[in-house]
């Protein structure tokens, strides 16, 4: 029998999911949810009051949710122990550790390419390919490579920005264009990498093969980065000639590995430990690297995915009480309803607007809680059981998932990427949004597909 995606969780959950009776629906289980967006947004908004960097990153997300999580324990029609024990199978499910294995993985990549030099010779290797009067489209593009080959939109940001920030200066670019260029490129890189975390979530939680979600990717992709090359170069300012860099091929090389890999269909977890003991030995032969150093590296990735590792755990088993309890029922029957009263006939037109219903759902969460990643694991279930209900293929759903909450996430001002280069380039985080051009022409055009395109498979 093929084995469930979703998180099913006690004894008695597990029988009504075989037997296709979803728990009875429940507003009263949704309570733990609003609980940790009300606080996590709570917090942020005070701290913004107070005039405080990063205010909605101040109180971390993993403190947020305990609360959110006791309370749940605390309103469960189940006895006590029996709670527990559906908290912790949702910990445990196959794909939250999966998950939270692959974030660990990738986290360790990055940390060794980066200590390697591969950052530094990715960013050389793109700025000796810009022509001096293309500055614009050009950051774009290098910042998109980076973020899709590192899997980060934050570490693409802090690598190129500096840079970017010393071009524009010489070249008198409006430097809230060059900022937007340069989000713009890491949030393309950051939905599309295979090793970024929104991708791992999406992938994750929907039950896809990444090879696949990223080719799915491609149909919006590439149409929305084409115009904004296009915008991005008909608004270019100024030109200057970028001192030559010093070039280093070989510390390239486990970047383009893992993408070539990954594409190809090879299993996440070999494709990213091939590049994480590529990246290591391209230290190791080329500059003073040694073992000892290597092994620190990966460890320094690993603590660096730790928030988002404990909050996936925490939010799965969060998801599981809600589920129980007849929370994500409620939701999904309310979403149906909004499908229903939009859509009369079945078919194309239920499956069209149940992908609307994924979008607008993981951008509203996107929107409270300013983390894509968090907003995929959140309404993850939501998504997958409206894909079913509705013929979305796993694919899809994973990829609009991805998309809706990275676009949000490149126009929100209180977005850590805003707030990133915004400090970078000493401009206010809503001046760099406002030119985060890719997100906006993104949301048109993903829009503009999922209305108009047929669905064949």
């Amino acid at each position: 029998m093929k084995r469930e995606n979703t998180l099913t969780t006690s004894t008695n959950t597990q029988e009504t999911a075989a037997n296709g009776i979803a728990p009875n629906a429940s507003f009263l289980a949704l309570l733990p949810l609003f609980l940790f967006l009300a606080l996590f947004i709570g917090a942020g908004v005070y701290f913004q009051s107070q005039g405080v960097d990063f205010a909605f990153y101040q109180l971390p997300s993993v403190i947020a949710i305990l609360p959110a999580i006791i309370f749940a324990l605390i309103i469960s029609k189940q006895k006590l122990n029996q709670s527990i024990d559906t908290f912790i199978e949702g910990i445990g499910h196959s794909n939250i550790i999966a998950m939270c294995l692959i974030y660990l993985l990738a986290g360790a990549f990055a940390s060794v390419a980066k200590a390697t030099g591969g950052v530094d010779a990715t960013v050389a290797l793109g700025l000796s390919l810009v022509p001096s009067n293309l500055l614009l489209p050009g950051f774009f593009v290098i910042a998109a490579f980076i973020a899709t080959a590192m899997g980060t939109s934050m570490g693409t940001i802090a690598a190129v920005a500096p840079i970017a920030l010393g071009v524009a200066n010489e070249a008198q670019i409006e430097l809230a264009i060059m900022a937007g260029a340069v989000i713009s490129g890491a949030l393309f890189g950051d939905n599309l990498s295979i090793i970024s975390d929104t991708t791992i979530a999406a992938t994750r939680t929907q039950g896809c093969e990444m090879k696949d979600k990223f080719r799915e990717n491609l149909i919006f992709a590439i149409p929305a980065s084409i115009i904004t090359l296009i915008v991005f170069t008909l608004v270019g300012q100024g030109q200057a000639d970028v001192a030559p860099q010093e070039i280093d091929f070989i510390k390239v090389i486990p970047y383009l590995t893992i993408l070539i890999l990954a594409v190809s269909g090879l299993n996440v977890f070999v494709v990213l430990t091939i590049g994480i003991l590529l990246a290591g030995v391209t230290g190791l032969f080329t500059m003073d690297y040694g073992l000892i150093q290597f092994g620190q590296d990966i460890y320094t990735g690993f603590t660096n995915m730790q928030e988002i590792f404990i909050l996936s755990m925490l939010v799965g088993g969060l998801a599981a009480l809600m589920q129980q309890q007849g929370g994500l029922t409620f939701v999904s029957e309310q979403i149906e309803k909004l499908i229903t009263r939009f859509s009369k006939a079945k078919g194309e037109a239920s499956t069209r607007a149940s992908e609307l219903g994924m979008a607008g759902i993981v951008a509203l969460t996107n929107t409270c809680v300013a983390n894509n990643t968090v907003s995929i694991v959140v309404t993850g279930d939501i998504a997958k059981d409206l894909a079913q209900k509705h013929e979305v293929t796993p694919k899809r759903a994973a990829s609009i998932m991805d998309i809706f909450s990275c676009i949000v996430q490149g126009l929100i001002p209180y977005g850590a990427q805003a707030l990133l280069v915004a400090s970078i380039f000493s401009i206010s985080p809503l001046q760099a949004v406002t030119h985060a051009w890719y997100c906006m022409i993104l949301a048109v055009v993903a829009i503009s597909i999922v209305i108009l395109r047929k669905r064949t498979a």
